[in-house]
């Protein structure tokens, strides 16, 4: 099994996806659920009107890039990440569904 691409703490290494999260958490989990084929609409306005069952669909999408990436651990380890780093996670998750973004989005910088 593997690990992320970037860490916990890499939410820098694609900036403009760091920005956008800061700014509006719910559209980056809305775009990480639908990248997994889940409900943009419906995990974007949970995690903005409903923070904690936000988390718990974030940390449900976190669980499927993680078996679609075959990275190592476990839904509770996500909803512990999403519920004390839910901004980094977010980041973390997206740069993982979007690795060929991130990089075109580096070499322009």
């Amino acid at each position: 099994m593997g690990e992320f691409s970037n860490g916990l703490c890499g939410c820098f290494n694609n900036c403009t996806l760091c920005l956008i999260t800061y700014v509006a958490p719910c559209y980056t989990a809305g775009k990480n659920a639908e990248a997994v084929g889940d409900s943009c609409m419906m995990v974007g306005a949970l995690y903005a009107i409903f923070p904690i069952v936000g988390i718990y669909f974030a940390a449900k999408t976190r669980e499927k890039v993680r078996e679609q990436k075959g990275i190592d651990g476990t839904f509770g380890g996500d909803c512990l990440v999403h519920l004390f780093c839910p901004l980094c996670a977010l980041v973390q998750d997206a740069q993982e569904i979007q690795p060929a973004a991130q990089a075109e989005s580096m070499a322009r910088e």
